[in-house]
């Protein structure tokens, strides 16, 4: 199993934008970030990210998770 990095949102947001990971317009007020994206199926995957300098490793797990991704996939993304 791939050992993840500790990472903050901004590093997360930022990865995830390289996909085609765009701000939903009405989510993710305050705390949170609200990103989606449709891929070529018609599947939209809706990520939430909490906005903090350090994210628990199970918050980025369950990130990585919504957005489809393996950990590997990710990874490269950084």
């Amino acid at each position: 199993m791939i050992k993840l990095p500790g990472l903050s949102s901004d590093e997360v947001l930022k990865a995830l934008r390289k996909i085609g990971f765009v701000y939903a317009p009405k989510r993710g007020k305050g705390s949170h970030a609200a990103l989606y994206r449709t891929d070529a199926s018609g599947k939209t995957w809706l990520v939430i990210v909490p906005k903090r300098r350090n994210l628990p490793q199970g918050t980025l797990r369950a990130i990585i998770e919504q957005a489809g991704l393996t950990r590997s996939e990710f990874l490269k993304l950084l």
